[in-house]
Formats: C-alpha cells, sequence, structure tokens
C-alpha cells in the first residue's frame, strides 16, 4: 500500500489473500497443514526457501493465509520490516526476548511495565542465565548507565502501564544504535494510530493486540513487528518452536477491529482527555496522569512523539485503597474488570489486581500506590462517563 496513504484509510483496507477470489472479507483458512504440490515444494518450504509460482504455506503454526492478513495490517500501520502475530500479548513479549537473549546476556528494562512482564524479566529470564538491571524508564541516563558489555536488549513500554509515565523513544532508540543493543518497546497504550516507534528508531515494537488493536474484549492475541530481516529471521525461528502463534478465528476477528481502529481511536482520544480535565478539577481526586494533560511532566516530549494521547488514564483518589476500592465497585456505567482498549470503559484497581505480582515497595517507586485506580475510557458518551464518576466521587 503506498506509504503516503494516510492510517484512517490504511486501517480500512488490507491486501488481498492469495486465492481464486477476492472477498472484502478476509476468509478465515481454518487448515492445519496445506495441500503441497509435489516433493520438492514441500522441502523447499520447509527449508525456508521460496517456491516460485506455488503456495507458500505449509503448516499454520508457520504461517497461514487469515493470520498474515491480520499481521500485515498491522506492518502497515507501524512501518516495520514485518510484523508477526502471536497467540497473546505476553507470548509477544516472551518470544521477543527469548528471540534475542540467553545465558550470559544482559537485559536493561524499564521497571514501571506491565505486571506479566516484570514477572517475565524479574522471575522468569533470570533462570535462564539471562542477568536484568531495571532502571527508571523516564531517564535515557539511566538506561545509559545500566548498560553492559553484555547487554542486548533495551525495553522500555510508553505510555507506562498504569502510570502513563513516557519514555523518550528518540533518545532511547539512539542510545542503542551506538551500542549495538536491541531496541524494544511495548506500544499497546499507544496504538499504532498515536504512535510508531520504528520511526523514532526502536527495533521492535510489540502490542497486546487484545487492547486497542482488537477493541472490542473479545479476542487475545499480540504482535511484533520488526524493523529488519536479521530480526525477522530470529523471532520467526523462536515463534515457530515456542508455538505462541495466532488461531486464524482470532485473527479474522483482528482484522475486523483493525479496520475501525482509527475510528475508534479517536473517540478514545477525545472522551479521555475531557475526563482527565474533569478529573483534575475535582476536589476528591488528589491526581491524574493522563498525557494530554500540561500537568503530566512530560507533556511536551508526548507532544513531539505522539499524534494522540490514547484512552488510558490512572488517577489518585483522596483516601487510599478504600475510596479506591468504593469508587470501582460502585460506578454504574463503567465496568470494573481488568484489561483495556474495548469499546466499553473499564475501571480496576492497579495495586491488587493487574499490579499485585510487583513486590510493594517496586509499585510505590513506580507511582503505583494503593489509592490508584487505572481507567480505560471507551467510546461511549463523555459526558455520561462523567456522571458516572462524578455521582460516586460525591459519596467518597
Amino acid at each position: 500500500m503506498d506509504s503516503d496513504i494516510r492510517i484512517d484509510t490504511k486501517t480500512v483496507h488490507q491486501k488481498p489473500v492469495d486465492y481464486p477470489v477476492h472477498p472484502i472479507s478476509t476468509p478465515i483458512f481454518s487448515s492445519s497443514t496445506f495441500v503441497l504440490e509435489d516433493a520438492d515444494h514441500g522441502a523447499r518450504l520447509s527449508s525456508l526457501q521460496p517456491a516460485e509460482g506455488k503456495s507458500k504455506y505449509l503448516y499454520s503454526r508457520w504461517g497461514n493465509p487469515t493470520t498474515d492478513v491480520a499481521a500485515d495490517m498491522i506492518n502497515q500501520l507501524e512501518s516495520g520490516h514485518r510484523t508477526f502475530v502471536a497467540a497473546t500479548g505476553m507470548a509477544a513479549i516472551s518470544t521477543s526476548l527469548f528471540s534475542l537473549l540467553k545465558s550470559g546476556d544482559h537485559l536493561v528494562a524499564a521497571t514501571n511495565i506491565y505486571g506479566g512482564t516484570y514477572e517475565v524479566v524479574t522471575k522468569v529470564l533470570p533462570q535462564y542465565g539471562i542477568e536484568v538491571t531495571l532502571v527508571d524508564g523516564t531517564k535515557p541516563e539511566e538506561f545509559e548507565r545500566a548498560i553492559r558489555p553484555t547487554t542486548r536488549v533495551i525495553y522500555a513500554e510508553t505510555p507506562a502501564n498504569p502510570t502513563m509515565s513516557i519514555s523518550d523513544l528518540a533518545t532511547i532508540a539512539e542510545l542503542g544504535r551506538l551500542n549495538g543493543i536491541v531496541t524494544m518497546v511495548d506500544s499497546t497504550f499507544a496504538s499504532p494510530y498515536n504512535q510508531n516507534p520504528i520511526q523514532f528508531g526502536f527495533n521492535m515494537v510489540l502490542h497486546s493486540a487484545t487492547k486497542y488493536l482488537g477493541g472490542h474484549s473479545d479476542i487475545i492475541s499480540g504482535s511484533i513487528t520488526v524493523d529488519g530481516e536479521e530480526l525477522e529471521k530470529k523471532v520467526f525461528q523462536t515463534l515457530k518452536l515456542f508455538g505462541g502463534t495466532m488461531s486464524p478465528f482470532d485473527a479474522f476477528l483482528l482484522i475486523r477491529g483493525i479496520k475501525t481502529l482509527a475510528v475508534r481511536m479517536e473517540r478514545h482520544n477525545q472522551n479521555a482527555l475531557a475526563i482527565a480535565q474533569f478529573l483534575e478539577s475535582h476536589p476528591k481526586v488528589s491526581r491524574v496522569y493522563y498525557p494530554g494533560l500540561e500537568s503530566h511532566p512530560q507533556h511536551e516530549l508526548v507532544k513531539r512523539q505522539m499524534r494522540g494521547f490514547g484512552g488510558m488514564i490512572a488517577f489518585e483518589v483522596e483516601g487510599g485503597m478504600n475510596a479506591a476500592k468504593k469508587l470501582i465497585e460502585n460506578v454504574k456505567i463503567i465496568t470494573l474488570a481488568v484489561s483495556l482498549g474495548g469499546v466499553e470503559s473499564l475501571i480496576e484497581h492497579a495495586a491488587s489486581m493487574t499490579h499485585t505480582m510487583v513486590p510493594k515497595e517496586e509499585r510505590e517507586r513506580a507511582g503505583i500506590t494503593d489509592g490508584l485506580i487505572r481507567l480505560s475510557v471507551g467510546i461511549e458518551s463523555a459526558e455520561d462517563l462523567i456522571q458516572d464518576l462524578k455521582q460516586v466521587l460525591a459519596t467518597i
């Protein structure tokens, strides 16, 4: 697709499936395996060689027409070399890390990351002899100080879950380039609509495609976008062998979700800014974390690397954990549930839900207090959502 085409158009149109007919809706190729024309055809595909004029599909763990369409759509949005889709966001993260790290290697990762990622880098990787240093993701100088001769990967998450802290993409990417280190970022909270890290020099972009890319809270999926052939080969080999590949049916739903990404994100962005401004002005709210507010400590950086501010808000209520629990248990329109990025608004208590696996000292160092609430703003009426929050805040 033409690189000059705008993102609103890219989300709607995808490359046709290599098939005798070209339906508007991508078919679900539910076959586990594919017919081979002859032994040489199978041998070439098995050795990862192109089979000119013949089908490129061997076995769905290696590749599938439906999952390839979903991957190509994300790749277009991220301006990548190639994208792989995975069964879950955590499959995308673990596959990416194990593609590049081995015993004796060193990883520098931001402290302020998703709880599941935190468990992988602090509990799983060390079991395989991989050393990890955690740093403040908002301070590029800490990434730089942590680099060793054995450092192979720098890992960031921006905006970070759940405090919306921002990592400087361009500076960290340059740090990686100068030191020969692969830079990897979880860009889930932004979505490709609001942010494209490869354009700032990052080597790999990860998404929990369960969230904004899927957009309807009905699939679990992940994606890995790489900027070159070397990373493509490494990720493909690990994903193929670990087996965390996406099912064709989930890929079909992901394609459907991506088609409406632009219009959904426009509404998410608008609603979240309005709600963040309301919360910031409320006397029962002590602090609001939202990249679109001028009070956000990195607001100027946000404006340089994001096109929109996203649909995620974190805020602290007066009264700590008890007040936070009262709020999330008594909203009427907003739904108490983990996850994010769907059309419906979801609310949760980070310290006891999504980040309970992070030690309390680490949580607090990252700004995840007992009174912190995470709100995924949906596409409902902003006025209705504000009224829903207002009626509970009045009782705290």
